[in-house]
């Protein structure tokens, strides 16, 4: 194959990529941009062309899971840090480890109105501070 069999080919793929959205698409058709390159500058056999191409894909493909693609994390309940510090109305009574609830001026971690406990008794219509989030509820202190 010639050089510019392997550029059409890597653009084919690349503008495949964009009616189909699997982001594995582009890294065949880079793959295949950069042996037109290489068959450009050294001439080689088919067979030679074909590893070279597969072996540049499965690198690409991996590199792209395992270093550019971004963590998923499934959820953040319980190890996020943004509501620590928030200030919020408490809504009902708390007992010393009895649960009560929470309600802020602006929604955290995607709710305005949290369940809540405490260490200490705190009346409802009082100011209290997040101090720790502990799975689907928020410890609180006074204000």
């Amino acid at each position: 194959m010639q050089w510019w069999h392997w550029l059409v080919i890597g653009l084919a793929l690349c503008l495949l990529e964009l009616a189909l959205p699997a982001f594995v698409l582009i890294w065949l058709g880079l793959a295949a941009l950069i042996l037109s390159v290489l068959v450009a500058v050294l001439p080689m056999p088919l067979s030679a062309q074909l590893l070279l191409w597969a072996v540049l894909s499965v690198v690409m493909v991996f590199a792209w899971m395992r270093v550019f693609r971004d963590k998923v994390v499934a959820t953040r309940a319980g190890t996020s840090d943004q509501a620590l510090g928030e200030v919020g109305l408490l809504v009902s009574d708390v007992m010393p480890y009895q649960p009560g609830e929470v309600m802020f001026q602006r929604p955290l971690l995607g709710s305005d109105r949290w369940k809540c406990v405490s260490t200490q008794q705190i009346k409802a219509g009082s100011r209290v501070r997040v101090i720790k989030v502990e799975g689907h509820s928020v410890v609180i202190e006074a204000a």
